[in-house]
């Protein structure tokens, strides 16, 4: 990206019942187009070569692989990517359709969808999610037909749930209470990360302590509490720099900090940047 690359980000498209699934084929990827997803987005992807851009990290497309957008994260595929596979998109009020058991998953993959954004997958993963999709996506082109919508979304339920499997570490453990507390806590902070920064603030949401919470999170995560809040308003704070031209006051009292200083502050601390030497780099250097 060029100069004043960080006004180039465009929203996503307007999906009809907030779910499409496409298939791709050989599907070549011009000038980079950096979008904001409205919605979540999974790619199934059978073949392919390229480099994924999602905020500010990157990821080489190999194949044989998953890649996971979350809802509110900026992404774009570099100049000349290919990709066969399938397009997965889905809106929360469209998950809504799909039962209660399948939440977790969810929940699990799209409220940490950093720690999760590329998966790969075995011959015998891929094969299963490949059919599943094919499923899936011939269900979806046919007519509209009464109830088709929950069809829909209960295919989307078992897509999930062998996606949640894929990491085995998302599986050891998965319906303990703690890890039941642990997706509550991330949930929490992906809706209110804008007005709260306490831990004490979402522990008592919990009905917990704030250090009962802090362990339970470096238990479930290595990180504690304070840290996966902070990275949440870090990750945000770098996806309106980069494509956004917000100033920076607008930002800092958009996250809720009292005053641009401290966002400041709080920024170089976490990145070793300020945040107007962050923009200048996207936008001098681009990615």
């Amino acid at each position: 990206m060029g100069e004043n690359s960080f006004l180039q980000a465009h929203v996503d498209q307007e999906l009809k019942d907030s779910f499409s699934i496409n298939y791709l084929s050989n599907q070549r990827f011009g000038a980079l187009s950096v979008c904001r997803a409205n919605y979540h987005r999974i790619f199934i992807i059978k073949k392919g070569s390229g480099v994924l851009h999602v905020d500010d990290c990157t990821y080489q497309v190999t194949g044989s692989e998953l890649l996971l957008i979350a809802k509110g994260q900026l992404y774009g595929f570099h100049p000349d990517s290919i990709l066969t596979g399938y397009e997965l998109s889905f809106g929360d009020c469209f998950w809504e359709k799909a039962p209660d058991s399948a939440s977790n998953c969810k929940a699990v993959l799209f409220n940490n969808a950093a720690a999760n954004q590329q998966l790969p997958l075995t011959n015998a993963e891929h094969t299963e999610l490949d059919i599943l999709s094919q499923t899936l996506h011939q269900e979806f082109i046919k007519d509209d037909y009464p109830n088709k919508l929950d069809a829909l979304a209960a295919y989307l339920k078992i897509i999930m749930i062998k996606i949640a499997n894929v990491n085995a570490s998302l599986i050891h453990g998965y319906d303990t209470f703690e890890n039941q507390l642990y997706r509550q806590f991330i949930e929490l902070v992906s809706k209110q990360y804008q007005t709260t920064h306490e831990v004490a603030e979402f522990a008592d949401q919990l009905g917990i302590s704030a250090r009962k919470l802090s362990d339970l999170c470096k238990r479930c995560s290595g990180k504690g509490a304070k840290d996966i809040i902070n990275g949440q308003l870090i990750a945000e704070a770098k996806r309106s720099l980069q494509f956004s031209s917000k100033p920076v006051k607008e930002i800092a009292y958009r996250l809720n900090f009292s005053t641009p200083d401290q966002f400041s502050h709080f920024f170089k601390k976490n990145t070793q940047v300020s945040p107007n030497n962050y923009r200048e780099h996207f936008v001098n250097i681009g990615m």
